[in-house]
């Protein structure tokens, strides 16, 4: 099968790494088309030897890029086109059917109760969504809890498949020595207890929250904030004037020691945390928690589909938290004087394997191209 991903961009973010991840593990002939920011997953994508197109859109609507990416999919003879992110699922699967393929998949991985990829849900946004989802065959949502909300939203049932995010466990099993090494080039203090915050900087992620916090812990407590974004200064100047400014380590979106040699990569800075923070009250799935769990951190959320979708039991160390400094700090505090974590990967760091998710969405490819007059094998995903 040969596939084309149409994404919005392809800068340092959570829809656009599991996108890079997922083309490792899938069994198809793959190329990726990026409608802006060709950034560092660009680089990485290439480097893994994808074909990644740069379509040069200069805005949501700049619908020349249109004919450009209707030219692109006729000549590439692609048998399906996965598209991923709110603006290359509109112009991606109009795009698709224009050019006459009619295996057509989009994955939504943004969807929050109120917002989507940081913009408000207004009606709008949910009519040009709702009339472009009919031109695909279906729908993917990362979590069940996606699943409802698409549900809510007017999406027919038959047309949603769920497909988790996926990570891989390898890559972030704790390693002791990595810990060592991390801290050591990091700068922090040997007793140092780290919490670290991951993902995009932006309003929304409320990294805010983990300053003021910061603050009301004691001296040796650090922050560690992973990825860059427009709060980036906000969050700095805000902890100057918490009077934190020196325990709070910022990353930036691909990170660099001081003399701008390469940084440590992800698995190698959560090895360095002591616990995870998240205090985003709205996520699609929460492929950070999970990527922690996976390298036996506690962790302390306000929103994670992925641990809330399973049994208590299979996440025992993540911890919901309602409320917002005071609430974050108390909690923080709970989890160091319950003593260290034991580093091992809980059961839901397993359920989210990425060569389970891989399978499941070809299925959900092989259902999408399957001419709708054959009839469904059983076992396979309908579409």
């Amino acid at each position: 099968m040969k596939a084309l991903h149409v994404i919005t961009g392809l800068g340092v973010g959570g829809a656009e790494q599991q996108l890079r991840l997922l083309l490792r593990h899938l069994p198809a002939d793959c190329d990726v088309v990026t409608l802006t920011n060709p950034g560092a997953v660009a680089d990485g994508l290439t480097a893994d030897g994808v074909r990644v197109t740069h379509l040069g859109m200069r805005g949501n609507r700049d619908v020349a890029a249109l004919p450009r990416l209707v030219r692109l999919i006729r000549s590439g003879g692609y048998d399906l086109v996965h598209t991923h992110l709110y603006r290359a699922c509109v112009y991606g699967r109009l795009a698709a059917r224009l050019a006459g393929v009619r295996g057509i998949v989009a994955t939504e991985h943004s969807l929050g109760d109120s917002q989507m990829e940081g913009r408000p849900l207004t009606r709008g946004v949910r009519a040009l969504y709702l009339a472009t989802e009919r031109l695909g065959r279906s729908t993917v949502a990362v979590s069940p809890t996606v699943a409802d909300r698409l549900r809510h939203w007017g999406v027919p049932e038959p047309r949603i498949e769920v497909v988790p995010n996926g990570i891989d466990l390898t890559r972030f099993r704790f390693d002791p020595l990595q810990r060592h090494r991390t801290r050591q080039r990091l700068g922090l203090p040997e007793h140092a207890y780290v919490v670290g915050g991951v993902g995009r900087l932006i309003a929304g992620k409320r990294f805010d929250v983990l300053v003021r916090a910061l603050a009301r812990l004691p001296r040796d407590h650090w922050l560690l904030l992973v990825g860059g974004g427009p709060e980036e200064n906000v969050l700095r100047r805000l902890a100057h004037e918490a009077g934190v400014a020196d325990r709070v380590l910022f990353t930036g979106e691909r990170p660099c020691l001081p003399d701008g040699s390469p940084g440590p990569d992800l698995p190698s800075l959560t090895c360095a945390m002591d616990l995870l923070a998240s205090p985003s009250p709205e996520e699609a799935f929460g492929l950070a928690i999970v990527e922690a769990l996976a390298a036996g951190l506690p962790v302390l959320y306000a929103s994670c589909p992925a641990v809330e979708d399973l049994p208590a039991s299979a996440a025992s160390g993540a911890r919901r938290v309602t409320g917002g400094p005071d609430a974050f700090a108390d909690a923080i505090a709970g989890v160091r004087a319950a003593g260290a974590a034991s580093r091992t990967a809980p059961e839901a760091a397993h359920h989210y394997s990425i060569t389970r998710s891989a399978a499941r969405l070809m299925d959900v490819y092989a259902a999408a191209v399957r001419p709708l007059d054959v009839p469904i094998t059983p076992g396979v995903s309908s579409a």
